[in-house]
């Protein structure tokens, strides 16, 4: 049988929760930072079930709730994206995986040690940020509200925007619009044609993918084993 423990880490005294698979004498141990937002969500269940494969194979893999999210008791209004680099800054240091591997918007925090990552579908965080307020704008529309970007923008100034269920600061918007993956030494990057099934986070509702946790499993393994630590 799979093993599987709820750990817990700790950012800013605070403690966040993190699933683990796998024994903890592991030869490797896989930190998986998820996709940001609603595509987070739309993953996730994708995501456990490749860390079952994962332990299945030998690997211990890990995914930690960002302060915010999820089982979070954090204020997803008072976060940026400098505190959830801080929060897989600590996750790192604390659960010391020997690897990343880094999902979407998972690929704007995920600089944060000297160890091997692999990044799936980078994006930049502009390009997030787009899409969010484009649904917004659809949502607004939908419910007969005339809203325009700069509308929407200028009401994250007088306290936050609420973006695909989530209340985001202006510290949050103005962070995100400018971030874009890091220029990692140690990072390999990976798109998804490249792995068998089908992008989950284009989704609108959270789904699985058997094809797909099987297939990023096994190119967790493959890349983990070969690339030096």
């Amino acid at each position: 049988m799979t093993r599987t423990e709820y750990l817990t880490y700790d950012v800013n005294g605070q403690h966040e929760h993190c699933l683990r698979f796998g024994t903890r004498d592991a030869a490797r141990t896989i930190i998986i930072i998820p996709p940001l937002f609603d595509e987070m969500n739309r993953t996730r269940r994708m995501l456990v079930e490749t860390m079952r494969a994962l332990a299945d194979l030998g690997i211990g893999s890990l995914l930690p709730d960002l302060p915010g999210c999820n089982e979070s008791l954090a204020d997803i209004s008072k976060q940026c994206i400098s505190d959830w680099r801080l929060a897989v800054n600590d996750a790192t240091t604390q659960l010391k995986p020997t690897h990343i591997a880094s999902v979407r918007g998972g690929t704007l925090i995920d600089d944060v040690a000297d160890i091997p990552i692999l990044r799936l579908a980078p994006v930049k965080g502009a390009s997030l940020l787009k899409t969010m307020l484009r649904s917004r704008l659809v949502a607004e529309k939908e419910a007969g509200i005339t809203a325009t970007i700069d509308s929407l923008m200028a009401s994250a100034k007088s306290g936050f925007l609420e973006l695909s269920g989530y209340n985001l600061s202006l510290e949050m918007v103005q962070s995100l619009q400018d971030a874009i993956p890091s220029e990692h030494c140690r990072f390999q990057q990976i798109m998804h044609a490249e792995i068998d099934g089908s992008p989950l986070w284009l989704r609108t509702e959270p789904q699985d993918d058997a094809r797909m946790s099987l297939a990023l499993a096994h190119r967790l393994d493959v890349w983990s084993a070969t690339c030096a630590k």
